[in-house]
């Protein structure tokens, strides 16, 4: 099981459109920036050293371009014809600078925009950019031609592999998304189902009584006014999840309902059968949950500690702690293992905790899921508790 994110229609939006998130713009930005002031910067002031009035102006517009690629993300067109022309006037002050060198941050800014926009907007900005290849070729000959396309090149097709992982990417979460829902469908379906055939006994027995032990009747009443209640808010969730559809499963097929945060000792069981020491913690009552919600605690900490068994390096202990307060059930999964930085990095690109917070999301909870700074790795829910009683 790998980890992943979120919601089908609107967690992939942004990343449809082309956007990143603050913090991911702003490492850019500062790797760019430091690439062209590292790059451009020393070649300017290497090739600056005899063209005194010359050198200022050159390493202005070094810093300006430097200072555009804040908005490389945003507006990534205008970006690149800023870094164009500036680069082209550095190029021209201190013909010493090459060409491919002093159009470095137009370049970066086409990956960024080959990555982020539509590839009818980046093949313009691509055939853009080839337009000053004749001055490659007068300065630098065959072979400064033959650089200059290249890299140019390069930054656009790297921009186009990293737009095509990322629609990849969101393939296979919304495939993952969809599937998590039809899962949880069946299960609230079969909640669903045992509630209303235990509220058909419940009739019965109350009709057989109801003249000669009218208390007992009422009983039965009351406790089938409860379980309608709490079949109720199965559908509730069951429609907001995903309604199956008629042709999945057959008609006669029955399945088990789901287990219960009950039996956390039997699952918790299961993993210690492989080696792994687990702690089981539980405060509160969990009787008279709603079963989603019940389900749903369980299911992520099944996921939890699959997760743990095979992505977790070096790890040998887990802890589960199960909180039942009066308006909500915390839920968190702690191991010991090594927190590397492929382990990071697969906390958002897989299924499982697509699965997770697609339950927690559904029972109106919410979940986080990444590495603690001291070791290990954390997965925390909580879920808001609705009373069958």
């Amino acid at each position: 099981m790998d980890r992943s994110s979120s919601q089908p229609d609107d967690a992939f939006a942004g990343e449809a459109r082309g956007e990143l998130s603050p913090r991911v713009a702003r490492a850019l930005w500062w790797g760019s920036a430091c690439l062209v002031l590292a790059v451009l910067g020393t070649s300017v002031l290497v090739a600056g050293a005899e063209h005194g009035r010359r050198l200022p102006v050159s390493m202005t517009l070094v810093l300006a371009q430097a200072c555009a690629l804040r908005w490389q993300v945003r507006a990534p067109v205008p970006v690149l014809a800023a870094n164009a022309a500036t680069g082209l006037v550095v190029w021209a002050l201190l013909p010493a600078v090459t060409l491919t060198g002093a159009l470095l941050a137009a370049q970066v800014t086409l990956c960024v925009l080959s990555a982020t926009r539509p590839r009818r907007v980046s093949a313009w900005a691509l055939a853009a950019m080839c337009l000053p290849a004749p001055l490659a070729s007068g300065a630098g000959g065959p072979t400064g031609l033959a650089v200059y396309l290249l890299t140019v090149v390069l930054a656009w097709t790297a921009g186009q592999w990293r737009r095509a992982h990322q629609a990849r990417t969101r393939a296979e979460m919304r495939r993952a998304v969809v599937e998590e829902r039809a899962r949880i469908a069946r299960e609230v379906h079969d909640v669903v189902a045992h509630t209303l055939s235990v509220m058909v006994i419940q009739a019965g027995a109350a009709d057989d009584v109801f003249t000669e032990r009218p208390e007992q009747a009422r009983e039965a009443l009351r406790a089938i006014e409860s379980g309608a209640r709490s079949a109720l808010g199965e559908l509730r969730l069951l429609l907001r999840a995903f309604q199956l559809d008629a042709g999945e499963g057959g008609a006669g097929e029955r399945r088990a309902p789901g287990p219960s945060l009950s039996r956390l000792d039997e699952l918790a069981d299961t993993v210690r059968a492989t080696g792994m020491t687990v702690h089981v913690h539980r405060e509160g009552a969990v009787d008279g949950l709603a079963a989603g919600v019940d389900l749903a605690a369980y299911r992520i900490v099944q996921e939890a500690l699959t997760n743990t068994l095979r992505h977790a390096a070096g790890a040998d202990e887990v802890g589960v702690r199960v909180t039942v307060e009066e308006e909500c059930v915390k839920v968190t999964v702690v191991d010991n293992g090594r927190t590397s930085q492929n382990r990071s990095a697969a906390a958002g690109a897989g299924r499982g905790l697509v699965g997770m917070k697609e339950r927690a999301r559904l029972v109106g909870g919410s979940l986080h899921a990444g590495p603690l700074p001291g070791g290990g790795f954390e997965v925390a829910a909580h879920l808001p508790v609705e009373r069958t009683s």
